[in-house]
């Protein structure tokens, strides 16, 4: 088992990676669950255990309720199944199995979780914290005034270069999940943010400098993802409280706010990048009472 193991995680971890373009993140996770669940199956199915071919739906189900037992939520255990699934998937694709067990095994109904948000009059405090007096600040300034403006990942800010900024047009060229690209729009109080911190940094974006990092570390290396979280963080526990601040919080703002305002929930998918609309209908449900609203006010039966 371990060479099946060695072998053809191996091969569908850069699977997954190279040519299905997923994030080292994701790779990482599937890894963790899918080296978990092979090691399940050898105490499973002991010496009987030759090849794949042997594993299956109930010997899938006994490892989930085994999670269950040890005190695994439903939304884990959803995510080790979605592991295995795709898995087996590669497995039967390159005919390594006959047929494919997993694909009878449901998907736990998890609840999803409502992202928090910060409201309109908090944002405004937060946005003017940074020290504008130097280079951090300034930086930190233009960071969040993108995030809250945009909506856009953590990776996919970390990631953009002078030449994504479109100026003229309000544009900024995003790179997403995938390796996607979409275009998204800012608004003026970013484009004020950006233009201070780039004429402060010495960043011209008329000149040949298209393809270095828009925001850069104090010694202009490209910012990295721990550093935009750690000074977001100090400037969120200013605000607010709470376990899971971070850049996601400014997501789920831009999103919420969008939603509370009156904006198209496909319009707010394309500017999340979302692959699937019910990834952005969860912010649909922060405010119902916009909801009964809008029914009071469009529907024949609604007063």
């Amino acid at each position: 088992m371990a060479n099946i193991f060695d072998d053809k995680l191996r091969d569908f971890i850069k699977y997954i990676k190279d040519e299905r373009q997923y994030s080292h993140h994701t790779a990482k996770a599937y890894k963790k669950d899918l080296t978990e669940f092979n090691a399940y199956l050898l105490e499973y199915y002991g010496n009987e255990l030759l090849d794949y071919n042997i594993v299956d739906k109930q010997g899938i189900r006994h490892f989930l309720g085994k999670k269950y037992e040890e005190g695994a939520s439903a939304r884990t255990v959803a995510r080790k199944l979605a592991s295995i699934k795709s898995y087996f998937k590669y497995l039967f694709q390159i005919e390594s199995i006959m047929k494919n067990p997993s694909i009878h095994v449901k998907t736990p109904k998890i609840g999803k979780k409502l992202p928090s948000f910060i409201n309109d009059n908090i944002m405004d405090t937060l946005l003017d914290i940074p020290d504008q007096s130097n280079i951090k600040g300034l930086r930190d300034k233009a960071i969040m005034e993108l995030f809250y403006a945009t909506g856009i990942r953590l990776s996919e800010l970390v990631g953009l270069n002078i030449g994504d900024v479109n100026f003229p047009q309000s544009l900024i060229r995003v790179r997403g999940k995938g390796n996607k690209e979409r275009l998204v729009p800012f608004g003026k109080s970013a484009s004020i943010a950006i233009k201070h911190y780039g004429s402060e940094f010495g960043i011209s974006f008329q000149g040949l400098d298209n393809q270095l990092p828009l925001f850069c570390s104090v010694k202009g290396k490209r910012i990295s993802v721990r550093t935009v979280q750690n000074r977001i963080n100090g400037y969120l526990s200013q605000v607010t409280v709470g376990s899971r601040l971070g850049p996601h919080l400014l997501r789920h703002s831009f999103a919420t706010a969008m939603i509370d305002h009156g904006a198209d929930i496909r319009a707010v998918q394309e500017f999340l990048g979302h692959a699937s609309l019910s990834s952005t209908q969860i912010y649909t449900h922060l405010k119902p009472e916009k909801i009964k609203e809008a029914f009071q006010k469009s529907h024949p039966h609604g007063a």
